[in-house]
This record gives structure tokens, C-alpha cells and sequence, in this order.
């Protein structure tokens, strides 16, 4: 037997329903003619070996791993950061809800040690049997402790000194002082505080990784969105489940009720109401119908429908809004330039502190002073946290942007979430922002010697070569009144104006005035007309056939539904708005004075709208651009802040740093709630970690607080920074009136 090359099943050579082909020297066989049509076309993609599918558990032994407090750090496969020495974790979290290889193995240590410590602390406690508790102790010291002496020892190799430098030495401080005294028969020994802190830095360990692999929820969600399986609907009407990685470009795929969409595509047949709430945070489910576009890791409703397979794999919606997440996730924000320049001394520090304790207690403590000594120091030494002050910023932002992600807001890197905090400028483009930007053709006036078919069927021809939303209204209008298509060649575009080629051998420019007017075309004859479809909020279009004008073509754009209550949301965030668009300004104004806007900008050409981004930040503002084109681009890359609409062009959302899945300005009020909320979150962190750390040292070298109790406290100081930001997973983001989105899996 043989198996398709293309879609996998098992075929029997001697009667191959596909027949054959031979590339390479080798004889193919398929299960259908299409099957083999395609590999005749691109064998090369059907033979190499594909990559895994990045929405699947599949190549796990291919994961970087990565430290959560130093992004810059990455190694093949697990192990300890060689900056903080904290367990590196994966850069792209796995499905599922399985503890780590860490958490495991921390876990296993920490059982077996609390077993031996209870009795070596009862022991200590009544001063009695030394050598029972040195017995006991050694293998909670050196092996329960065995990976914060080998973190310990790499920190001073490295000479990155970190917390379990500190943690190294007050255990190893305690048990070698106490073997010496059991061997030397004289003075206190302390087995029972090296031991109990050993397990309680231990419990510490199971608690904050349990806690970090919490913050990574939202990508486990996310990922856990995707189907296992596809319905393939073969070329002979046959159905058949075939695995997600099975599903190729341009298959038909059948999407039963109550089933998840597996990839991104376009209905041909049916209709039904999608759930797209887990991609996009909208929580009512959208109308689907033949030609119109689906999601993959959506879940459908009541009906069903036959779609076509358009965006498979790492190409899908989801897999970029995966990438997206764990990209931010791992980026850092400005804010945290602070609690690196604390930790970079912060060890030092505190081995400087333990020192002056050790010896002001040796010198002027009560007796025994070496024993108070010893003590108090690695009081000190424990007691202090500097994973507190690393963690209080990541933390935050790995849950910020996994909630953001479940609400239709995708964050490229956290300096952007950190800077649209402070953004007082909102810049809207018009068409695909504040409009749906699918505008409509709405009528066509022939001037004198044209007729409307002859008018249209020219500017159709030549708008046929063009990307914008006002071209393809214009070839669908076409399409709608029956006018058969022209080919036009010689075909040439100016950005923002128009477009120009020849249609049967006569130039055709299809554009505004100025457009026309640069060609040497006067276009006075039809100016009143235009004013009045523009008073009445349409965009008016000239077509040129020659040396006149042939026509006029309106085209309106509705507004978005949400347009009006978002814009009254980002009013009250305290954010100045203003539109820009390369529309003439009597359109721009019937818009504006619907959304009351008054701050307009109209009839501006691409690189302009990025000179009034420039010249507002010039102003002292903080500026944000929101844009869907090509020509939003130069704008959103020259903004403090990009969000680029998730319905737009790629470019556009290339060139932004926080893109909306769902493609409208509710998408801004949330991304700024986020904002606020996870700026919060972080100054809260950082007032926790530096209050801690301010208040506990000095009591700890006053002799107020014992080795133990120390321990406990250092454990909890990095737990309760992660259990802080997880808060964030409820931050509430809807604006009002809107229903609350939709919780996806592990609480995202």
C-alpha cells in the first residue's frame, strides 16, 4: 500500500483512483484526481517535511525556553536562568493544564523533606539528639537543597549574583557552623533552621511555579481553541474527519452545528450564526453566509456550511493572535528599567548588610555571640527577595496581554501597553476606522456624449488594479448593474488620488480634482453636483475618458454601529479625537457632524497624516494613530502608539503595536482599560516587592525576626507579586452597554 503524498490515505497502487505521477525518480500514487493535480503543480511543498502545527502539542522537543525575568536568556530545553537562576519555561506553552518537569520535581523534593523536617524541627525545638538531627537534616540540606546550591554556585560563577546566592549561603552557613559544633562537641547547633528553611524556600518554589504557570492561562486557551479535526468534503461529494495538519489551501471543508470552525476561510454554501467571541471579545454571535469570511477556533451555531479553506496552520488568525501574545509576553516594559537598576545592587547589598550584622552582633550582641551572630546574618541573607523585584513587572504584563488577547486586543510589546496609558491624542483615519469601510457605489451621472454603462465600465476596468476600499465598491457596483468587464493595461496609480490606464485605446483617470486637474482635465462643469452628494456624506469620484470629464461616481461608507458610543468612551478616558482622511472635506465634515467630531483633517495625502501625528507630538501630546490602509501605514508607524484594525490591510497592522482583532474603536476604550489596569498592577507590584524588602532587612538585622520566619516570608514576597497580577485575568474591559465577553478556558 501507498499513502497520498497530498491528503495522506492509504491507496493501493495497482488501482490508485487519482492514478500517478513520477517525480524525482519516484512513482506517487493518489486516492483522487484533484489530489494529484495538486502535486503535479507544487510537489516540493507536499514532500518536504512540513513544521508542527504550532496550535497543537506536536515538536515539543523543538521549544525554546525562556526566563521570565530575562527574555534575552533562551536555551534549547529546561533548566535554570544564568542571570537569576530561576527555572527557565517554555516560550510557547503547551495545551493543556499538566504541571511542568520543575513543578514536578520541585514537588517530589518538597514532600520528602517536609516528612523529614517535622521531626528534625521537634528535635531542635527541645535541643535534643545532635546527631540525630545532623542525620536528618543532611538530606534536606543536600539534596532537598541540592538545586538552590547549584543555582548558588552558578551565580557566583557567572558573577550574577541573585537570590539563591543569598539562599546558599545562610543554609550552608547554618548546617556547616552546626556540623562543626556537633564535631567539636561545642556550641548551639542549628539543623533545624537549615532544614526548615530549606523547606520553605521548597514550598516557596512549588507555590511560584504553580502561580507562573497560571499567567500563562490565556495562551493555553488559546491554543486549546483549535479543533483536532476537520471535515473534508472530497471532490466526489464524500465526507470524511481527517486531522487539522491534514487540511490543505483551497479544500472544502463542512462545519456542522455546534462545531468549532478548524481553519480561516470563506462560506460557499450555507449559513449559520458564528461564536467569534474567544478571538475578537465580542460576545453576540455574527450572521454568516455564503462569501463571507470565518475564523478558525470560532464556534459555530445553529446551521451549517460548506467553506473553503483560506489561511491553514501557522497562517490562521489564531495561530497569529498565539504568536502575538506569547511575543508580548516576553517583551519588557520601560517601567521596569527601575527594579533592574535596584537588582543589580540589591544582592551586593544585602551581602554587605549580613556581613555588618554578622559582625556588630559578634561584637556588641549578648552572648553567645557568634551564635546571634550566625543567626541574625542569615536572617538577613533569607529574608531578602530579589525575585519580588524582578517578577513584579513580567508577571504583570504575561497576564495583561494574555487578557487583552481574549478580548480582541493583540499587543505587540509592552512598552506600547505602557505608553497608551499616557496617550491624550487619538488620530482616527475616516474609511475602515470610523466608517465599516466597505463602502457601496450609490450612483453614476454620465456627463454630456457618455452614458452610465460606458462610464462605469471605464472606471471599472481601471480600478481593477487598485488595493483601495473605494475601488472595490466601485468594481462591485459594476458587477451589480451587469456591465461586462474591460481590461484596462498601461495601468499606473497615484497614492491617495487616483488611478489611470488605458481602456479600448483611451486614457481613463479615474480620481478627486486634483487628480484631474494634474492631467490637465477641468472638472467646474460637475462641481455643484459634487458638493451636493458630498453634503450628503458620499465620496464623490470623476472619471476622465481623454480630455473630459465622463462621469461622476458617488460612493457612501456607513458608519460603524459602535463608532458613536466608543467615541463617547474615549471622550470620557480623556483622550482629544481627530480625523484625518484623504476624503474632500465637505464628506469629511457630514461625517464629523454626525459623530461630533470637530477636529477634522480632509483631503490629506498619505505622508501628510504621519507630518500631523509628527507635528501633535511635537506639541507635547502622546499620540495615538488608528488606521486600516496602506496609506495608514507611515501614520501609525510615526505614532507613540499604532493600532492598526484587525479587518485592515497587513501592512497597516505590521507597521502598529496594538492591533484589534474586531476592527472597531470599542477595541481602543478596551486596549486603554487594559492599559490602566496593568500599569496599576505593576506599580502595585513594585510598591509590595520595595516595601518588603525596605521593611524586612532592617528587622531581620535588628534580630526581630528568626531564620525561619524569614524563609516563610521570602517564600510568600514572590507569590503574592504573581498572585497580584493574576487579578488582572477579571480586569473588566467592556464599555458600556455592552455585554460582558465571554470567559474562555482557564478563566482568560
Amino acid at each position: 500500500m501507498a499513502i497520498d503524498p497530498v491528503c495522506h490515505m492509504t491507496v493501493d497502487p495497482a488501482s490508485a483512483p487519482g492514478g500517478s505521477a513520477v517525480h524525482g525518480g519516484t512513482t506517487y500514487y493518489f486516492c483522487n484526481p484533484r489530489c494529484r493535480e495538486r502535486f503535479v503543480a507544487a510537489p516540493r511543498s507536499f514532500l518536504e517535511k512540513k513544521g508542527s502545527d504550532p496550535l497543537s502539542e506536536k515538536g515539543s522537543d523543538t521549544v525554546s525556553y525562556t526566563c521570565p525575568m530575562h527574555p534575552e536568556i533562551v536555551r534549547p530545553g529546561p533548566g535554570a536562568c544564568p542571570i537569576c537562576g530561576m527555572d527557565l519555561e517554555p516560550m510557547m506553552p503547551a495545551e493543556g493544564d499538566e504541571a511542568s518537569h520543575e513543578l514536578r520535581a520541585m514537588t517530589r523534593r518538597l514532600v520528602a523533606c517536609t516528612i523529614l523536617t517535622i521531626p528534625l524541627f521537634a528535635l531542635g525545638m527541645a535541643e535534643r539528639l545532635p546527631i540525630v538531627q545532623l542525620l536528618l537534616a543532611t538530606p534536606v540540606v543536600l539534596w532537598g537543597g541540592a538545586p538552590f546550591f547549584a543555582r548558588g554556585w552558578a551565580s557566583l560563577v557567572t558573577r550574577h549574583l541573585n537570590m539563591f546566592t543569598l539562599i546558599a549561603l545562610g543554609t550552608g552557613a547554618a548546617f556547616a557552623y552546626s556540623v562543626f559544633a556537633v564535631a567539636t562537641g561545642a556550641g548551639h547547633v542549628y539543623f533545624e533552621a537549615a532544614g526548615v528553611i530549606t523547606t520553605l524556600v521548597l514550598l516557596g518554589q512549588v507555590l511560584e511555579l504553580r502561580a507562573r504557570h497560571a499567567t500563562a492561562g490565556a495562551i493555553r486557551a488559546l491554543l486549546g481553541l483549535a479543533p483536532k479535526t476537520a471535515r473534508k468534503v472530497w471532490i466526489d461529494g464524500r465526507e470524511e474527519d481527517v486531522p487539522l495538519e491534514h487540511v490543505f489551501v483551497g479544500e472544502r471543508l463542512r462545519v456542522r452545528p455546534g462545531e468549532k470552525v478548524p481553519v480561516d476561510g470563506v462560506i460557499l454554501a450555507g449559513q449559520s450564526a458564528v461564536d467569534e467571541s474567544m478571538v475578537t471579545g465580542e460576545s453576540m454571535p455574527v450572521e454568516k453566509r455564503a462569501a463571507d469570511r470565518v475564523i478558525g477556533g470560532t464556534v459555530n451555531g445553529t446551521g451549517t456550511f460548506v467553506m473553503q479553506a483560506e489561511r491553514v496552520g501557522s497562517a490562521t488568525l489564531l495561530a497569529h493572535i498565539v504568536e502575538s501574545v506569547a511575543r508580548a509576553q516576553r517583551s519588557r516594559a520601560p517601567i521596569q528599567r527601575l527594579a533592574d537598576r535596584v537588582s543589580a545592587w540589591f544582592v551586593p547589598i544585602v551581602l554587605v548588610i549580613a556581613a555588618g550584622t554578622a559582625v556588630g552582633w559578634g561584637i556588641w550582641g549578648p552572648e553567645p555571640r557568634a551564635a546571634h551572630a550566625l543567626v541574625n546574618a542569615v536572617a538577613v541573607l533569607i529574608i531578602a527577595c530579589p525575585c519580588a523585584l524582578g517578577l513584579a513587572t513580567p508577571m504583570s504584563v504575561m497576564v495583561g496581554t494574555g487578557r487583552g488577547a481574549s478580548a480582541g486586543v493583540l499587543v505587540r510589546d509592552a512598552a506600547a501597553l505602557e505608553t497608551l496609558e499616557r496617550v491624550d491624542v487619538l488620530v482616527v483615519d475616516k474609511t475602515g476606522t470610523l466608517t465599516e469601510g466597505k463602502p457601496r457605489l450609490t450612483s453614476v451621472t454620465a456627463g454630456e456624449g457618455f452614458t452610465e454603462e460606458d462610464v462605469l465600465a471605464a472606471a471599472a476596468a481601471v480600478e481593477r488594479g487598485s488595493e483601495h476600499p473605494l475601488a472595490a465598491a466601485i468594481v462591485a457596483g459594476a458587477a451589480e448593474r451587469a456591465i461586462p468587464m474591460k481590461t484596462a493595461t498601461a495601468f499606473r496609480a497615484v497614492h491617495g488620488r487616483g488611478v489611470a490606464g488605458l481602456v479600448d485605446g483611451v486614457e481613463v483617470a479615474v480620481g478627486d480634482e486634483r487628480f484631474l486637474a494634474g492631467r490637465g482635465v477641468a472638472v467646474d462643469a460637475s462641481t455643484r453636483l459634487a458638493e451636493i452628494l458630498r453634503r450628503e456624506g458620499n465620496t464623490v469620484v470623476y472619471v476622465a475618458m481623454g480630455d473630459r470629464v465622463a462621469g461622476v461616481l458617488s460612493v457612501a461608507d456607513p458608519v460603524k454601529a459602535v463608532t458613536p458610543q466608543a467615541l463617547s468612551d474615549l471622550r470620557a478616558l480623556g483622550m482629544r479625537l481627530v480625523m484625518v482622511t484623504g476624503d474632500h472635506e465637505a464628506t469629511a465634515q457630514a461625517v464629523a457632524r454626525r459623530l461630533g467630531m470637530s477636529e477634522v483633517h480632509s483631503g490629506v495625502l498619505p505622508e501628510a497624516k504621519g507630518e500631523i501625528v509628527e507635528r501633535l507630538r511635537a506639541e507635547g501630546h502622546v499620540v495615538a494613530m488608528a488606521g486600516d490602509g496602506v496609506n495608514d501605514a507611515p501614520a501609525l508607524a510615526r505614532a507613540d502608539v499604532g493600532i492598526a484594525m484587525g479587518t485592515g490591510a497587513d501592512v497597516a497592522i505590521e507597521a502598529a503595536a496594538i492591533t484589534l482583532v474586531k476592527g472597531d474603536l470599542s477595541g481602543i476604550v478596551r486596549a486603554r482599560r487594559l492599559s490602566r489596569a496593568t500599569l496599576g498592577n505593576i506599580r502595585q507590584n513594585l510598591f509590595l516587592a520595595f516595601a518588603y524588602n525596605v521593611l524586612a532587612v532592617p528587622l531581620a538585622a535588628a534580630g526581630l525576626l528568626s531564620p525561619m520566619i524569614a524563609s516563610a516570608a521570602m517564600s510568600l514576597s514572590s507569590v503574592s507579586v504573581i498572585g497580584n497580577a493574576l487579578r488582572l485575568r477579571r480586569a473588566g474591559l467592556t464599555t458600556r452597554g455592552q455585554a460582558p465577553f465571554r470567559a474562555t478556558r482557564n478563566g482568560a
